[in-house]
Parts: structure tokens; sequence; C-alpha cells
């Protein structure tokens, strides 16, 4: 165990990011003190999960050296904390392989935007966590570095595309986790391992990936072990960027501060199936129903209710398929021989889709946002589950069907996280306990536009009811039969 002035490592790695910001401004604990207990833990779980199968720790610590010989004021709002950067964006320096062989070791000159402002904040990153090739599917697995495992059953999957993400915090390798969502990316990995995943909306965290910078389907964001945590994470990832289109200015009063603040009587709307369009099981739902009924005893008002969302399924699938036709499909071709074959089926639908296509789907989620405003006039956020189902074992891609009802194809079990994407509205995922097996389930919440501080506040209503947060854990290593 590496000796600290005060704390153990795994004291250190059991706090809340916030309070360890807390102790850095302070200077009760250093940056590099935090650098060890961060990698001593890494040591001890990767070969359980293999959640960061990158690291840079020669960079980290020239970082911490820097922040350590800082004063206060300049040390930004993380202040030094060790975060993780998901395997889809640059960091100066450091293999980014995006999971695809043929970028294996891609070694980018520059960081992404949204890294040069985390480490301009404070932030120091510790490694990349580990994705599905090109962040295509919600198991995270891939050709070079191989299956991230949920850290509660180390037989079942932890989700995707981040899964190495939220497998990293689950397990107390960091206290915050960069993630991106797109079809739930961020949303499913949280659910799985216990952790909070927010989608925020287009252009709070900056622009779209690299080439398509006005691109609004797939964003950015933070991943924390709390909802408290996570707001402390879009504190330090929002803000105005010239080189980000989309991007604007943060709010005058912090997330965080909302969250603190986090009180009144929530109006929840939810809804087990998006009104008859996604698949859960009856063991999800009367989980998420039971759960409900605590947030209800609490002192929120609970009713079942959906708005109509016609074409949701079609307006998704043409809107996502843009993003690989324009990304992955235009890679060099020796590049792209190595793809997988679900991504190279993402591509060719893609390329496939007409411009009528595209008018209707901008017709389409014009037509679901607004009867998503109109509805959400009466409540304050929609309720519905993240995924419709419990994690498979590691080895399967992707689940063929729901309690008997087979699902279509690749996708079609994450339509939960469709609606969000659909209508920039921002989403999260919270975790609402454990299942008879032991698992952990999350509850998604929908709000209202451009509505991050409410949405992390009602989060954090949800997470007292429900006794949250979880704390990180052992691995919990079994095998598949």
């Amino acid at each position: 165990m590496t000796p600290f002035s005060k704390f153990t490592g795994s004291e250190l790695c059991s706090k809340e990011a916030h309070e360890v910001v807390t102790l850095l401004l302070r200077k009760e604990v250093s940056p590099s003190e935090l650098l060890n207990a961060a990698y001593d833990r890494v040591a001890e779980v990767e070969p359980a999960v293999n959640a960061m199968p990158t690291l840079c720790r020669a960079r980290a610590e020239a970082a911490a050296a820097r922040i350590d010989t800082s004063s206060t004021d300049a040390r930004g709002a993380l202040a030094g904390l060790p975060i993780s950067i998901k395997d889809l964006t640059s960091v100066a320096g450091v293999r980014t392989t995006m999971g695809s062989k043929g970028l294996a070791e891609y070694v980018p000159e520059e960081s992404d935007p949204l890294v040069l402002r985390l480490e301009k904040r404070g932030g120091i990153v510790v490694g990349k966590t580990n994705t599905p090739e090109f962040g295509a599917g919600a198991n995270t697995f891939n050709a070079v570095f191989g299956m991230t495992r949920n850290p509660w059953n180390t037989s079942k999957n932890a989700g995707g595309s981040s899964g190495g993400a939220a497998a990293s915090l689950a397990t107390g390798e960091v206290w915050l986790a960069h993630g991106s969502d797109l079809a739930g990316s961020l949303r499913t990995p949280a659910a799985y391992c216990g952790v909070v995943g927010f989608r925020p909306s287009p252009g709070i965290t900056g622009a779209g990936p690299g080439p398509i910078k006005f691109h609004t389907e797939g964003v950015q964001g933070p991943m924390a072990r709390s909802v408290r945590d996570c707001a402390l994470f879009l504190d330090t990832m929002a803000g105005f960027d010239p080189k980000s289109p989309i991007s604007f200015p943060p709010p005058q009063g912090t997330y965080q501060d909302a969250v603190i603040r986090a009180e009144g009587k929530l109006r929840i709307a939810y809804t087990p199936d998006l009104n008859g369009y996604a698949l859960t099981s009856k063991a999800m739902d009367e989980h998420l129903r039971a759960a409900l009924l605590r947030v209800e005893r609490s002192g929120a008002i609970v009713e079942e209710a959906c708005p109509p969302l016609p074409d949701l399924d079609r307006s998704y699938r043409v809107l996502r398929s843009m993003l690989w036709a324009a990304l992955p499909g235009r890679a060099p071709l020796e590049v792209q021989r190595h793809f997988k074959d679900t991504l190279r089926e993402n591509i060719e639908f893609g390329k496939s889709i007409t411009i009528e296509d595209v008018y209707d789907a901008q017709y389409g989620r014009t037509r679901i946002f607004d009867n998503m405003i109109a509805f959400l006039e009466k409540f304050d956020v929609l309720a519905c589950p993240v995924v419709g189902l419990m994690p498979g074992p590691i080895e399967e891609e992707y689940p063929t069907e729901v309690d008997g009802v087979p699902l279509s194809d690749y996708i079609s079990w994450l339509r939960f996280s469709y609606l969000a994407t659909v209508t920039g509205l921002p989403a999260i995922s919270v975790p609402v306990g454990l299942n008879k097996d032991g698992l952990p389930v999350g509850l998604q919440l929908i709000g209202h536009p451009r509505g991050e501080a409410a949405l992390l506040a009602a989060a954090r209503i949800v997470e007292v009811a429900m006794d949250g947060p979880l704390g990180p854990i052992d691995p919990i290593i079994t095998h598949s039969s």
C-alpha cells in the first residue's frame, strides 16, 4: 500500500469526487498522492474488469507535479483530480485506438477541445477507457483490447459504448469518467454498473465529433458514482469554445449547487414501454415500479403516462446512420478492412438513405419534440427504463429477445435511448438499487429543454429516496455457465 500523509489509498478511492476536490483545495492531499491511489487501484482491479487498458502515468505525473506547485486559485475546479477519457476521444501523446485494429497504434498530436478544457480546469487524465469499435454497440469489446466485464458480475457485460468508463468508476479506479452518448452509450453502462451517466443537451459540452462539429445526436457527457459528482463534472465540461460552433456559455449558477439545493415534490410521468414502442422485461418493470413507489412515498407524484412518439424509430435510425457514414464510413480503406460486421452494416445503411429520408427524419423529430414539450408542461421528468433488460453474458454481442419476444436487429434493445437523442433533451441514468441477483438497476429520467440543472436536482431526489449512491466495489468474479 502506498503511504499517505492522512488517508490510505483505499480510503481516498472510496470518497466521492467533490469530497476529494475539497481535500485538494485545502491541500490536505496532493494530486500526486491521488494518482498513486488511482494507479494502485487500477493494478488491483484491471485483471478482473479490463476497464482502462491504456494508461499514461508519466504524462499524468508531470501534470500532477505542475498542479502541486501551483496556487489554490490556479488549480481549477477539479484541482488535480484524476479522471479517465473514453478511447474515442483524442488525448495528445496518448494511444487513441477507437477500439479498431486499423488504429491500434494511433497516437494523436492534439487533444480534443473538451480534454483541453478539463485539463485547464484541473483534471488529470490517468488513462483511456475501453469502448467497442468506433463506439458501435452496447457491449464493450474490441479486437485491440478485448472485453470489459461488469464489476458486479464479471460473467456479464458492462454495457456500452462507455463500458470501460462505467466499470472504472464502479471499481474505484477514478472518481470521474468521461463518456459519450448516441444510443444510450453512457446511459446503458451507467445502469449496468451502478453509476450515474448524464447525456446533456447538444452544445453544453461542446461540438460534435471531429470533422462534423455541427452534429447534435452524439454528445459527450459526465459519468460519476453520485449525482452531485456528475454535476461537478458537468460544471467542469460546460462552457463556450469558439472552436466548438454549437457550444455556449454555462449557466449563471452551477449544476452542483442545483443538486445541493434539490428539494420539493417531483411530478414524474412513468412509461414502461414508450407507448408500446420499446420492450421491457417483467422483472425490469416490477423493479422500476417498486423504486418509483419509494420515490412517491418520499413526496413525489408519479403517474403512468407518455406522449405520442410518431416515427421515432425511423427518425432515429436515419439521424444515427449519418454519423456512421460520415465518420468511420470515410476512414481509410486500410482501417475499414478490419471493421466488425455490425459496424459495416451501420455504415451501409447510412449510405443507402435518400435525401427524402433526411427530410422525413427532420419533420419527425420536430413532431416528437413538440409532443414532448406539451407533455412536460404537466411533469418535471419523463421516467422510463434505461434499457429493458438486465445485462447478458459477456460473450453475447447483443440480445435477440426480451421475455421471449424477438428483437428485430442489433439496436432494437436500445430503443429507450432514442427519445432523448432525437429531441435533444437532457437525460440521466440514476441507480435505483440492486435486483434479486445483486445487479444494479438504472432508471432513466428525461428533462425539459436545456433543463440540465432541474434534471440533476430531480435525479438527486431519486438518489436520496433510494439510499444512494452505491459505493465502489471489488469486482465480483464469476464465470459464464
